[in-house]
C-alpha cells in the first residue's frame, strides 16, 4: 500500500515497459478466461485503447497488486470506453480494514485504520462502485461471499454519518449501513477503470 501512495504523490503514473508487458499478459489471460463478463468484445479493441492509455494501466496495475483481478465488465455505448472492475472472488486483499473517507479517518480518535477507502481509491485512479455498479457486478459472478466492500455511498447519507456496503449472502446481493468510521478486517472496496 505504501508504494500506491507514494507513486501516486509523486506522480509517476506510467509504468515501465516490462511491467506494462507483464500487466498487458494478465489482463490478456484473464479476458480470455471469463468471456461471460464481456460477451460480444475482443481483446484486440481493447488492448489497443490500453497502449494508447499508458496512465490508465498505471491505475490497472494498482488494482492488480491491491489483489482487485480487474477485468473487462463491459463498454459504455456512448463514449465507447471499456469498464474494468476489480472481479477478485472476494474484496482486495490489500485493500481492507479501511473507514470510508477522510472525514471518517480524521473523526476517529483513536485506533485509526491506516487510510480511508475514498482516499485509497483517488490515490489509485480509480472509482470505487456505486450501487448500480456493484449490483452489476454481483450479475456476472457471486463476490463477496466471506468479505464486504464499500459502496459509494449518496452524499444524503454521508451527511448523517453512515456509508453503504454491500456482500452476497444466501444466494442474494444484500445492500447496508454502517458508520463511515468503522472498519474492519474483511471489509475493503472494489472499484472501477474506464479506459
Amino acid at each position: 500500500m505504501a508504494k500506491i501512495i507514494s507513486m501516486a504523490k509523486a506522480g509517476k503514473n506510467k509504468l515501465p515497459a516490462d511491467q506494462q508487458k507483464e500487466l498487458m499478459a494478465i489482463l490478456e489471460t484473464r479476458f480470455s478466461k471469463n468471456m461471460q463478463r464481456h460477451k460480444g468484445l475482443t481483446w484486440d479493441a481493447v488492448k489497443e485503447k490500453l497502449e494508447k492509455s499508458p496512465e490508465k494501466c498505471w491505475s490497472l496495475e494498482q488494482m492488480e497488486e491491491t489483489g482487485g483481478e480487474p477485468d473487462v465488465i463491459g463498454q459504455d455505448a456512448t463514449t465507447n470506453e471499456f469498464i474494468f472492475a476489480d472481479c477478485a472472488p472476494e474484496t482486495p486483499k490489500e485493500r481492507r480494514s479501511l473507514c470510508y473517507d477522510r472525514e471518517a479517518l480524521d473523526a476517529r480518535k483513536e485506533n485509526k485504520p491506516k487510510n480511508s477507502a475514498m482516499d485509497m481509491a483517488f490515490e489509485m485512479g480509480i472509482t470505487m462502485l456505486s450501487e448500480e455498479e456493484y449490483q452489476g457486478l454481483q450479475k456476472l459472478g457471486h463476490f463477496d461471499q466471506k468479505t464486504s466492500s464499500w459502496i459509494k455511498t449518496p452524499d444524503e447519507m454521508r451527511k448523517l454519518d453512515g456509508a453503504l456496503f454491500g456482500d452476497y449472502r444466501f444466494g442474494r446481493v444484500f445492500l447496508y449501513h454502517n458508520g463511515a468510521s468503522s472498519y474492519y478486517a474483511g471489509r475493503g472496496f472494489r472499484g472501477s477503470l474506464r479506459v
